[in-house]
């Protein structure tokens, strides 16, 4: 395995723990700075807009600079944008700190994903992709509940810091085990990025990332008052029981990469079409608590486990135009996240109890199983179609032997 494929891990691991971290310290940052708790929550809200934005911006504005120079300095601004966090002395600059950390997260993936595939041969790239995201995962196991414990003792800007000297620590990674690039370099437009969305492939391939990952999500937002509510669970029993959820998505990440590198499409079908079933199974059962458990992990399992193949097969049909497709990709992960969040919230407004986004985000996700139905029968139709004008000869009476390609 490529030691740079560990190097994009760390930067993974220090961005997923800054996303996510801040859940479990919204009541200290709210007390902090005096705002109220729903005004905390838009630290969560804006960077999510700032992933978008950073996935489609910051990857356009670098299509034709160096990759690795460019990772680099995604590395700096997040450590920059978290360093701005943790000394800021009021509501303001804490935002501009988790914006300036956001806008590095998507083209950072985005890039990453073309990086890490770039490492490996052609068939292994969606292991590839998968091993950089085992960060994003090992970071929801591991460090949102070290991250938090250490807020909750030292103060949530200590966090911050540890986030920041994560940050440091990746930059020389990167900058030690990453290969540039040898020889010299194709110049890629943004033109000829841009080119990539003319593929109804890649529209596909966006609005199953939207759908399906949108519905895990819709679903997982509102957890924790599934948990409690509905399961029964204790309040002091949650974090440990998302701890089994991230098992969940370390297992479907490793699992997902290494069937997708197989059969990409037909892996695709069939997380996502689980990731539904246990759904509607969980909506079903969450009263039972060991019901609940088992559909935490598999929920987690299928539905982070579709992350390498959607990335892998959006770079696949962008064909030599991969990065902005990339990096839209991630922008699409973090819509689906709006979008199920927005859809299970609307779901309980509406009274319908706290299975509710369970039910919406496995309507979500089946919608997300449709689009990719028809774009791998889509696919296959294409692959099918060109194998046949490679092989059809056109009847001739010349004497010249034909030769065929």
């Amino acid at each position: 395995m490529p030691l740079g494929l560990i190097a994009l891990a760390m930067g993974a691991f220090g961005i997923g723990l800054t996303e996510f971290v801040i859940m479990g310290l919204l009541p200290q940052v709210a007390q902090d700075f005096g705002v109220t708790e729903a005004a905390a929550g838009w630290l969560i809200s804006g960077y999510a807009l700032g992933v978008v934005v950073g996935a489609l911006g910051l990857t356009a504005a670098t299509t034709r600079l160096p990759r690795k120079p460019v990772l680099l300095g995604l590395v700096v601004l997040f450590i920059a944008g978290n360093v701005l966090t943790a000394i800021a002395p009021d509501y303001g600059l804490a935002m501009t700190g988790r914006v300036l950390a956001a806008l590095s997260h998507g083209a950072f993936f985005g890039i990453g994903s073309v990086v890490a595939a770039s490492l490996v041969a052609p068939e292994k790239r969606a292991g590839a992709i998968a091993i950089m995201f085992t960060g994003l995962t090992a970071a929801n196991v591991l460090g949102v509940p070290f991250g938090t414990f250490i807020g909750q003792q030292f103060g949530w800007r200590s966090t911050f810091w540890v986030i920041s000297a994560i940050g440091v620590l990746a930059l020389a990674g990167i900058a030690a085990l990453v290969p540039a690039a040898k020889g010299p370099q194709e110049q890629i437009s943004l033109r000829r990025e841009l080119r990539a969305f003319r593929s109804t492939q890649v529209w596909l391939s966006l609005a199953v990332t939207v759908l399906a990952f949108g519905g895990m999500f819709g679903a997982f937002t509102y957890i924790a008052y599934t948990l409690t509510e509905v399961s029964g669970f204790a309040a002091g029993a949650v974090p440990w029981l998302l701890v089994l959820f991230g098992a969940g998505l370390v297992a479907g990440n490793w699992l997902g990469g290494r069937l997708a590198d197989r059969r990409l499409d037909l892996t695709l079908v069939a997380f996502i079409a689980a990731l539904v079933v246990v759904l509607v199974a969980f909506a079903l059962l969450a009263g039972s608590q060991v019901a609940t458990v088992v559909a935490l992990v598999l929920m987690g399992a299928f539905g982070f486990g579709t992350v390498p193949g959607l990335q892998s097969r959006i770079m696949d049909y962008a064909g030599g135009a991969p990065t902005l497709a990339s990096g839209a990709n991630i922008g699409a992960f973090n819509v689906g996240n709006a979008l199920g969040a927005w859809a299970g919230g609307v779901g309980i407004s509406a009274g319908l109890g706290y299975t509710a986004p369970v039910w919406i985000g496995a309507a979500i996700s089946a919608a997300g199983l449709v689009v990719m139905v028809v774009a791998a029968v889509a696919a296959r139709r294409t692959r099918a179609a060109a194998r046949t004008s490679r092989t059809d000869v056109p009847a001739t009476t010349s004497t010249v032997p034909v030769r065929v390609v």
